[in-house]
């Protein structure tokens, strides 16, 4: 067997078949060393031509590339094989519709070898539009299209400055998963769902852990946006979805309450929700559309958290 890689990359994927081929190709076509690190394709249970597809580029970069097949649903699954099989003391993370820069391998072993303190990093996931982005759809909507950019200066994330860093541009020490575990897959986004929360669970561990992480703005990757993902009803089956999650993770901050609670929600956020939906009215009516929606789309949000919360205590 060959030197163990510096990096392991792990990519997760699911009937993105069509995709594959140009987000493994970022990968490879890296300024690192091909021998510093390993591309791990776990393929999801995938229908389509998804092993075909791996299985060509494997071929045409002998020893470049691992093929792990992972038949229990869900990308936390996924990600999970993937660290298993990883044979570097750094696992690093992209999706299949995303590509990283060429820099990107170069900047994740520098930035741990000036960092000692730290033990995942976290970067840029910049969009590339397929279609010009309706005027509703600003920064702060980002969030449902898995897109990430905090700016262009370097930042500590840690319990006392809680930013989330997602997984389509994420690297850590392969140690930390030893001591704060892995992915949850109660949070996992299975087949094509949205709104999970497997990224946000596993960071918030990591803090309470005592864990540091760094936001590095010159690690990026790109993410094309199809036009399905423009549209004002994936969002707010996002945004629903979400709630849905945010219910079953029961953060701290949602959580707090001295008003009580009603079906298991608190009382806050019964107060934030009327004031959302005033605000939907308000913004309506002033024909402030984008300004609307911003209230559509909590209002969205706390219908997926109350119904996951009746549900819970219909059934308990």
């Amino acid at each position: 067997m060959n030197a163990a890689p510096i990096v392991s990359v792990v990519l997760p994927t699911y009937n993105r078949g069509s995709a594959l081929t140009r987000a493994v190709q970022s990968v490879l076509d890296q300024t690192a060393s091909p021998e510093s690190y390993e591309i791990v394709v776990v393929d999801n249970n995938s229908t389509d031509e998804t092993p075909r597809v791996i299985q060509r580029l494997a071929q045409a970069n002998p020893s470049r590339i691992e093929y792990v097949l992972e038949t229990r649903q869900g990308v936390a699954y996924a990600r999970g094989a993937g660290i298993a099989r990883a044979r570097a003391d750094i696992v690093a993370f992209f999706d299949d519709d995303v590509c990283v820069s060429p820099e990107w391998i170069e900047t994740i072993v520098r930035t741990f070898a000036e960092h000692p303190e730290v033990e995942c990093i976290g970067g840029k996931v910049l969009p590339e539009w397929s279609a010009p982005p309706p005027p509703w759809l600003t920064p702060s909507h980002w969030a449902p299209l898995a897109l990430q950019d905090f700016g262009d200066a370097p930042m500590t994330v840690s319990h006392e400055n809680p930013r989330g860093l997602i997984s389509a541009n994420l690297a850590c020490r392969k140690s930390v998963f030893d001591r704060v575990g892995g992915f949850s897959p109660q949070f996992q986004r299975v087949k094509d769902g949205i709104g999970s929360l497997e990224d946000d669970e596993w960071i918030r561990r990591l803090w309470k852990a005592g864990g540091r992480a760094l936001y590095v703005p010159e690690l990026v990757t790109t993410t094309e946006i199809p036009s399905t993902r423009l549209t004002r009803e994936y969002h707010r089956r996002w945004h629903r979805g979400h709630g849905k999650f945010y219910a079953l993770l029961r953060a701290e901050e949602m959580e707090a309450t001295s008003m009580g609670s009603l079906f298991g929600v608190p009382a806050h956020m019964y107060r934030s929700a009327l004031g959302d939906v005033a605000g939907w009215i308000s913004a309506a009516f002033m024909g402030r559309y984008g300004r609307a929606f911003e209230h559509e789309v909590k209002l969205r949000f706390f219908r997926g958290f109350f119904t996951q919360r009746f549900l819970e205590r219909l059934y308990s």
